[in-house]
Formats: C-alpha cells, structure tokens, sequence
C-alpha cells in the first residue's frame, strides 16, 4: 500500500470531533484529498435552533460512472475520559489495536477507504479509469442528522453531481471483517403513549381516576406483535422505552400517565399505515374507558431495502477475494446515512467490525484497518475495470 489507513486513522482519533464540533478532522482530509488531485468543497449548512455543521466532497474525474464512499468524522462524546485506559482522542496503538473515539464509528472506516483511494489512484496515474471518484464526508451523523448528509446531498446535486454507487463505510460487520454487508435499514418511528386521567388523594380513590391503569393496559396491548416480517426484513418491533407519572408525592393520584416508545418496522409498513394500526390498537385496547392519545414525533428514518444486482455481486466478490468469505446480505441495526443515499443512489454499508463502537476503550485491531483497506481497494479496482 502507499497510503496507510493505520495513520491516517490515529490522525484522524486526534481530532476532537465531538458532534457537531468539526475538531479539525474535515480540515485534516480536505489537505490530504488535494494532495492527491481530488476537487475538494467544503460546504456548511445550518438551521434555527441547531448548530451549523461543516461537511466535505471531494471529487476526481469528470466521466460516468461515479462512484462515491460516505462516512462521517463526528464522533459520540467520550464520557468518563479518566474511565479509558487509552486516553480517547490519542490514537494509541497497543497490543495490535488502535484505541480512541471513532476507531470503529467510523474514523477508521474513512481512514480505510482514503487510503484505498490513495493507493488506488497512485497505481493508475493519478486518476480512475473509466469514470470518477467521490468522497462524501459529514460531521452531523450521531447528531440531529438535519445539517449533514441529507444537505450534502442536495447542495450536489444542485452543482450537477450525479452518484451511481455507493459504498457507506458505517461499522457492518459482527463478529469479523467480510461477514456482513448492510443492504438496507428498517424505518425508525418514535411516539409517546398519554393515559389521561384525574387527580386526586389515594385515600379517595373513587374520587379520581388513575390512568396508570390505564396505561398499563394499552401498553401490554401495543407489544403484540406488528407483523411476522418478510423477505429481507425481522418482523417489526415495538419497545417502550420510559414510563413517566410526573409524580413527586405518594398520596397523590397522577392526573396524567406517559409513556415513551420506539417502533423499528420493515417494509409491510409506511409510516402513515404504521401509525394507523398502532392507535387502532390503542382504541381497541381502551375500549371506550380510557382517555388517550399518542403524540408522534417527526421522523426521517424511512425502510428501504438496495436490491440485488450487479453493484451487489461486485462487493460480495472483492470481499470474498480478499478474506474468502461470503458476506450476509442483512437489514438489521439501527439507522444510518444510507436512508438519505438511497435517495440518489443504490447504496451498500460495509466497514470494521462494530462491537466496541461508542464505547470506552473504543478499539480496532490494526489488521482489520489493513483488511477493510484492501477489500476497499479491490472494490475500486473492479468497479472500474
């Protein structure tokens, strides 16, 4: 290799990069895609009540097909930083693993897949052959995710730039590097079930109406089950997730019951059907005697679902090619910036393996940096001949 992704991923953990602080992480790439004769833009976008957020693209080559890498350098907070063995933002490298906040979500990734660049261009002349090569880089990922990929994406394509492929370098994999590709994402729907009642002494219990039994019963009745999945997603789920009265004192009635719920559902469901069929339950379950609402929260973690195709067998290929393994097509996890990819583009998500991500001690072994680089590189290789 020319370029070393071990490097440029401890620079990278360097960088204090806590959403939606850019910490100079996009600055450090922006200096090494220039170098290398990449078109870099630095773009900023921002809303009422949310702080701006600096994202990157980075481009070379001016022909079809486009093939472009996502990723984000915004990391979750540290924590305890004196709870580390390996102080969080010092890119150590010990006993064959890197440690630091992002070594696996996912400064680690975006290391692999400049480096793959990297080497790649510098075995072609400094150029792709038969088409270009773009880098899609936010800093608004474990944030409100409103001021980074979904407006990096729209500002592009207002400047023309059409994305035929996608690789996003989100941690996938579960157990060892090539066993999982992500071809998809379930949508994500939050709402907070509330139980009206009327308050009151307990000592007079006829004289108040106590909605906690009200709640408990509709919640026993939303936690059956949604549907029994389908051909390449789990059945939905939904979990609650807080149960709340607002209740101070213990001889006080509450004159109103919440509780807090998160629906992961699949592609029997679109958010409007989805909420249909949870207040049905709910009514059916209240039956007339129990005052309620649900209030939803707006959301943009829509289902989707990459179809199988020639983009799909090409990734499967390279990382069979390099470990020997055929990787599972999965939906599972959470969300991702893929849900705004797809929009423009099919999109895979195939990166390190995520079992320490936003952790203390977060930690990968410095050969599965050099494996995902590698996979990365053949990927580039065969995509463009």
């Amino acid at each position: 290799m020319t370029a070393d992704p071990v490097a440029i991923a401890r620079d990278l953990i360097r960088c204090r990069s806590i959403t939606p602080a850019e910490g100079g992480a996009l600055a450090y790439l922006q200096d090494v895609f220039a170098k290398a004769g990449f078109s870099v833009q630095r773009a900023s976008f921002a809303e009422p009540g949310t702080a701006p957020v600096d994202n990157l693209y980075a481009r070379i080559g001016e022909r079809k097909p486009n093939l472009v890498f996502a990723g984000h350098t915004d990391v979750v907070p540290p924590g305890d930083e004196a709870a580390w063995h390996h102080a969080p933002f010092a890119g150590e490298v010990a006993g064959g693993r890197l440690y630091g906040r992002g070594a696996v979500d996912m400064k680690g990734g975006i290391a692999c897949f400049a480096a793959a660049a990297l080497d790649y261009l510098a075995a072609n002349g400094g150029h792709p052959n038969n088409g270009s090569l773009s880098l899609l880089i936010t800093g608004d990922e474990e944030g409100v995710a409103v001021n980074g990929t979904i407006k990096l994406l729209q500002w592009a394509a207002e400047r023309g730039e059409v994305f035929d492929h996608c690789i996003l370098g989100e941690p996938s994999n579960v157990e060892v590097v090539g066993d999982t590709i992500k071809a998809g994402r379930r949508g994500s729907l939050n709402g907070t079930l509330v139980v009206l009642g009327r308050q009151g002494h307990v000592a007079y219990p006829e004289r108040a109406d106590n909605p906690i039994a009200g709640l408990i019963a509709l919640i026993a009745a939303l936690q059956a089950p949604l549907d029994q999945g389908s051909e390449h997603f789990d059945p939905s789920r939904l979990e609650f997730t807080s149960v709340d009265v607002g209740n101070e004192t213990v001889n006080l009635i509450p004159g109103e019951a919440r509780a807090r719920f998160n629906i992961r559902y699949n592609d029997r469901h679109t958010p409007a059907a989805l909420k249909a069929l949870v207040e049905q339950r709910a009514r059916d379950a209240a039956a007339g005697r129990v005052q309620h609402r649900i209030d939803w929260q707006k959301s943009n973690a829509g289902v989707f679902a990459t179809k199988p195709g020639a983009f799909t067998e090409l990734a499967v290929a390279a990382i069979a090619d390099v470990t020997g393994r055929k990787p599972k097509l999965s939906t599972s996890g959470g969300t991702s910036d893929a849900r705004f990819i797809k929009d423009y583009c099919p999109v895979l998500e195939f990166g390190l393996v995520g079992q320490t991500m936003h952790q203390v001690d977060e930690c990968v072994p410095v050969a599965d940096l050099v494996t995902l680089t590698a996979i990365y590189r053949r990927i580039i290789e065969k995509y463009f001949g």
